[in-house]
């Protein structure tokens, strides 16, 4: 044992020596500023259509329910807000309190606010530039895009390794670590038993391919959303003439004049900045690249009708979703004793928002808090799963099957690992990934705005016209020969030349 430990320890510092660095370079000289400038720059080309649309977002994506035997447009968002809803809104809410004080809310609502613009992009190319799998469910997601929207396969293929390495490893290990501290806190249970019990569970959908993770996420995520949502009111019900103080408090922290747990790092503008973006970005993932390719699986009669019901997802995970847990944990006696102690270093992660949620309800909120992570973290790996299948698909063409069962068994191994990995360890491993990931994909959709903003374009054309659900003519685009014929049929009737141009 001491012979391992001594080849171990090692290698993890020198992991840590290359990783840290080149991650914090990344989120604070480059991803924080093209992150929020895309999202701004999409906001305005897209004439603030995530306030003009609103209405519009929330009805197509719940009336967004059939799909002739493949993945419905609910279905797909059902998929993306799995991985949405999970240790990001949980956890992820608590990390970035810890560090970058209460500021770094008001920046995770910045993030969401620019990300329904840019989530739209991304989902809608991807909807733009899907194939038909032989299984009947449809592939697309930034490596596609890139490859035919640009004609880069190497773009492509490295966006892909970014993403298998960031959900098939990263994430996964991040939601089972996050799990198996819940049921440790709430029930005692060891982390490595929680592991084996979870790795049992994932192997049962995983195995069913993505129609399985579709339909599981389909019946799981809206009930547990409605009951973390229903709890959430509640505690903010019963402390309502606290609310006002909290609302301030985050306003004044995002621009250095409120307090913070993390100790005088806090202050900073920069740090709360930093932070409430990334666990932002980690919990609604609009940019990253993520979501496309579970918008490319839908069926639906216009790629702009995907990206709408994608963008309302961001809407529901941070401004929604990610708010009840700054509630809850802003609200309880909990954070007010980290502040005036020094009680809060032993306290990471998912525990802090456990303990806040005793603090509101007892030994009830610990419980509680410990299924939802449960199903929420459940959920997410089944759709990491399922986003990572596609690019391994995309990766090895010719060998897809082979290597998409391969890939099953190593996803199982790391939410085995994960469940007994170090915190740290695991999110700064995830930071580093989703740094990499988002940039590619970043750079992409700005390059292929033009063909984005074309499809808004028609999809509103229509909805003018009188057409209640807009139908896609691939002949309004530049280059039609780029898009799959087969998915993308031309209509019978001709399209004017004015939408060509």
């Amino acid at each position: 044992m001491e012979a391992l430990l001594s080849f171990i320890v090692p290698l993890r510092d020198g992991i840590y020596a290359v990783m840290n660095p080149v991650s914090d370079f990344i989120w604070s000289y480059i991803l924080v500023y093209l992150l929020l400038g895309a999202g701004l720059f999409f906001t305005v080309m897209t004439r603030g259509m995530q306030f003009r649309m609103f209405r519009h977002m929330a009805k197509v994506t719940i009336s967004a329910r059939g799909a002739n035997g493949g993945v419905s447009g609910f279905q797909a968002f059902a998929t993306s807000m799995a991985a949405r809803l999970g240790t990001g809104n949980l956890a992820g809410v608590a990390i970035a309190l810890w560090v970058g004080g209460p500021g770094a809310i008001f920046w995770m609502w910045v993030t969401a606010l620019v990300g329904f613009a840019t989530a739209f992009i991304e989902s809608s190319l991807a909807q733009l530039y899907k194939h038909t799998n032989e299984d009947g469910v449809f592939r697309g997601g930034p490596a596609y895009y890139i490859e035919r929207g640009l004609g880069w396969r190497w773009l492509g293929a490295l966006f892909a390794v970014f993403l298998v390495i960031a959900y098939g490893l990263a994430f996964n290990a991040a939601q089972s670590n996050t799990i198996a501290q819940a049921m440790n806190g709430a029930f005692g249970v060891p982390n490595w038993i929680t592991g084996v019990v979870l790795v049992g569970l994932v192997a049962l959908v995983i195995f069913g391919g993505l129609k399985s993770v579709a339909r599981t996420a389909e019946k799981i995520v809206p009930a547990m959303a409605i009951a973390y949502l229903l709890v959430s009111i509640w505690i903010l019900v019963t402390n309502l003439t606290a609310v006002p103080d909290m609302l301030t408090l985050i306003v004044k922290s995002a621009f250095g004049y409120g307090p913070a747990v993390g100790g005088a790092v806090g202050y900073s503008i920069k740090v709360a900045m930093e932070n409430g973006i990334k666990r932002g970005l980690f919990s609604n993932e609009a940019g990253m690249g993520s979501t496309p390719n579970a918008a490319a699986q839908a069926s639906v009669k216009h790629p702009a009708a995907q990206g709408l019901v994608q963008s309302f997802g961001v809407f529901v995970d941070t401004i929604v979703v990610c708010s009840c847990t700054a509630v809850v944990i802003l609200l309880s006696g909990v954070y007010d004793e980290l502040l005036s102690s020094s009680a809060g270093a032993s306290i990471e992660g998912i525990k802090l928002t456990q303990d806040a949620m005793v603090d509101h309800l007892g030994y009830f909120g610990e419980v509680f808090i410990a299924i939802i992570i449960l199903f929420f973290a459940y959920t997410s790996v089944l759709a990491n799963y399922s986003f990572s299948a596609v690019n391994i698909e995309y990766l090895f063409r010719g060998h897809a099957r082979k290597a998409d069962h391969t890939f099953r068994w190593v996803i199982l191994a790391m939410v085995m690992i994960g469940s007994v990995a170090k915190l740290s360890f695991v999110w700064n491993f995830a930071d580093l990934s989703m740094g990499l990931m988002a940039t590619t994909n970043l750079f992409a959709i700005l390059l292929l705005s033009p063909v984005g903003l074309r499809l808004l374009k028609d999809y509103e054309r229509q909805r003018r016209e009188g057409h209640d659900e807009p139908v896609f003519d691939p002949r309004v685009l530049k280059k039609p020969e780029l898009v799959d014929g087969d998915v993308w049929p031309p209509k019978h009737e001709d399209v004017g030349g004015e939408q060509r141009r």
